[in-house]
């Protein structure tokens, strides 16, 4: 499967080459690719919006991010059918939730409209195939540095929105972490479904825990809105370094309270390179669409595509802080 993976990116790269390095553009200015998403104003989905626009400006066509300010399944499937209504050329999307979005996906398809989900999965929907972090390494890769920081043993509460597949892959990506280490608990799953606020409920839910002295060892967040009430209430209570917190994501709260030593670290994904990416592919697939259109190409040897594109997920903590924003400002892609 891995060798799979490098013969398509590096199919995929020759393809580039030709798209980007013409004067003459092969797509139509009059192409739209359309991003849908919940909690579009979030710093993470602003930086997904950089890298679709930038795809956008290579292949010389329109691009628009479609969706809700907050996390809200059926708005994002109002906002999926106003981008079916558009007749664009593509359509990328990260399901808030498959059971509401996945008919959508179907719908739009059955138009000859492509559609690859990204950042979080509907895997048993119509679309092709999916684009971001494998969510379950990145799950095995916080789990494993919070054992390390826990020094192996004691217990741990998470906060998660459950209906979101990427946060169901990165929690049993951690469950399996924690089961080499036998004084490592899950104690309690926070969900924060239907909740307004996240931070503010995270930030009580924490304040509750702490108050009660309830034996907590470490906060892990499995969304980046949480962390940051975690960390306020830790630090808060007096309990700054005294409690591990694994955020998750690279906004400018979790990297403020790293900086100030209440956050442990993060794990980082790559938004930008997600939308950048999968814009490319959408066009690509627009200009190229394999017949039938919808196919379960899980099941074929030789399809014509994937069925998951790896974007990468790493950890950043504070002693490789400085090193990551300067990177971060500096990057040729933006």
């Amino acid at each position: 499967m891995y060798m799979n993976r490098i013969l398509f990116a590096a199919s995929i790269a020759g393809t580039f080459l030709l798209l980007t390095g013409c004067a003459e553009s092969p797509h139509s200015p009059s192409e739209k690719y359309i991003l849908v998403a919940a909690n579009t104003k979030v710093q993470y989905w602003q930086t997904a919006l950089a890298g679709l626009n930038h795809a956008a400006t290579e292949m010389k066509v329109k691009a628009e991010m479609q969706g809700p300010d907050g996390h809200d399944p059926q708005a994002e499937h109002d906002a999926f059918r106003r981008a079916i209504a558009e007749k664009p050329a593509g359509i990328l999307v990260s399901v808030s939730d498959a059971s509401v979005l996945s008919p959508d996906i179907e719908a739009a398809m059955q138009q000859g409209i492509p559609v690859i989900t990204m950042d979080s999965d509907a895997p048993d929907s119509k679309r092709l195939f999916f684009i971001g972090t494998d969510n379950y390494n990145a799950g095995v890769l916080g789990g494993n540095l919070a054992a390390k920081l826990l020094n192996g043993k004691g217990n741990v509460v998470v906060f998660r929105l459950p209906n979101q597949q990427n946060q169901k892959d990165r929690l049993s990506g951690y469950q399996a972490a924690f089961s080499t280490h036998s004084e490592i608990k899950v104690s309690q799953i926070v969900d924060l479904q239907d909740q307004p606020d996240i931070s503010g409920y995270a930030y009580d839910t924490v304040k509750k825990f702490l108050d009660s002295k309830t034996k907590v060892d470490a906060f892990v967040c499995l969304e980046s809105r949480s962390c940051g009430g975690v960390a306020d209430a830790v630090n808060r209570a007096g309990m700054a370094g005294k409690i591990t917190i694994i955020a998750m994501d690279t906004d400018s709260e979790t990297l403020d309270w790293m900086q100030k030593g209440v956050t442990s670290a993060t794990i980082a994904q790559k938004p930008f390179t997600m939308a950048y990416y999968g814009a490319k592919l959408l066009g690509d697939i627009h200009l190229h669409p394999p017949s039938p259109l919808v196919n379960n190409w899980a099941q074929i040897p030789n399809a014509p595509m994937p069925t998951f594109v790896d974007t990468g997920a790493f950890i950043v903590d504070k002693s490789g802080l400085a090193a990551f924003q300067a990177q971060n400002k500096s990057g040729s892609a933006q």
